[in-house]
């Protein structure tokens, strides 16, 4: 029974169908997403694990890593055990509320993290380009304020993409092409105007990742401009500790850029392109960003081998 107020319909639940067009191959597909799923779990955990119990790494870097590692675990998890229930035992059905939440919790991690990217860079502008005054401007009031404030403004921006979902009608199908719920997927099942999803969506995503992204990227300018200046000795360890977190930025923003061009302008793609892309993005970057910081950032290394040792 659909409940209505006014003109609003709202259904009771949803059904999500998976991966459109590959019904009968998602069984298989199911096993290395929840590989890469376990792999997020471990590598980010023990990221985590490893930073608290090291008081050696309770510095701006690592607690910033920290941070990261916090949100990639909250974003795949917020979607991968859906899209597996949907695939191992055939569970489509999700509550309206709780397709709510779900767009709520996606958004959030998403715009979350890319303001942790941001700080990290601003975390390697500081260390390079200004050593001296490092400590006295990242100090732990300074980082905590920054968390608290990125997470507030993830909160601020994410929580209208609620309101405005709940606003339309939902009158005709609701059944959802997807493993889970995202704003716009949700918003074209509607059978009421969507401009104002769509404009809201957009803005957004320029005002929040878009512009994170701009600073970053004349964050690294800077930096560059900067370690151009040093001793090649110098020069080569400054590149090193930016290697890691450029590698992290462009598994965030590539394919989080090709996705949101595939679900919003590629209608001629075929359906379950932007549906398998969307799946990747949520679980390969929080696979591979503790994986690239434990090769690259040697702290992590030795830390994480002295406590494996310890306990055999």
């Amino acid at each position: 029974m659909l409940t209505t107020n006014s003109t609003i319909i709202q259904p009771p639940f949803f059904l999500l169908i998976g991966i459109p067009g590959l019904e009968a191959v998602q069984t298989s597909i199911s096993f290395p997403l929840s590989v890469m799923y376990l792999i997020a779990l471990l590598g980010n955990g023990t990221v985590i694990y490893i930073i608290i119990r090291e008081h050696s790494l309770h510095e701006p870097m690592y607690i910033f890593l920290s941070m990261l590692a916090a949100t990639d675990l909250f974003l795949c998890s917020s979607t991968v055990p859906r899209a597996l229930a949907l695939f191992w035992f055939h569970v489509r059905e999700i509550s309206f509320s709780g397709c709510l939440a779900q767009v709520f919790l996606i958004h959030f991690s998403f715009v979350l993290e890319s303001a942790i990217l941001l700080a990290m860079a601003f975390d390697r502008y500081f260390a390079i380009c200004n050593p001296l005054k490092y400590g006295s401007i990242l100090t732990n009031s300074v980082i905590r304020n920054i968390g608290v404030l990125g997470t507030l403004r993830s909160f601020c921006v994410v929580m209208p993409y609620v309101y405005l979902l709940k606003r339309l009608s939902y009158c005709g199908a609701n059944v959802i092409p997807h493993t889970f719920c995202k704003h716009m997927g949700v918003a074209r099942v509607a059978c009421t105007d969507i401009t104002v999803n769509i404009i809201y969506g957009l803005t957004v995503a320029l005002f929040t990742t878009g512009l994170d992204f701009i600073f970053i990227v004349i964050s690294y300018i800077l930096i560059l401009r900067a370690v151009f200046r040093l001793p090649p000795d110098a020069r080569l360890k400054a590149f090193s500790t930016c290697a890691s977190h450029v590698c992290v930025i462009f598994l965030f923003y590539i394919p989080a850029f090709f996705s949101c061009i595939a679900h919003r302008f590629g209608q001629e793609l075929p359906v379950q392109i932007p549906v398998l892309l969307a799946n990747l993005y949520v679980v390969f970057p929080p696979m591979l960003n503790p994986i690239i910081y434990g090769v690259k950032t040697k702290e992590i290394r030795q830390r994480v081998a002295r406590v494996f040792s310890n306990k055999n």
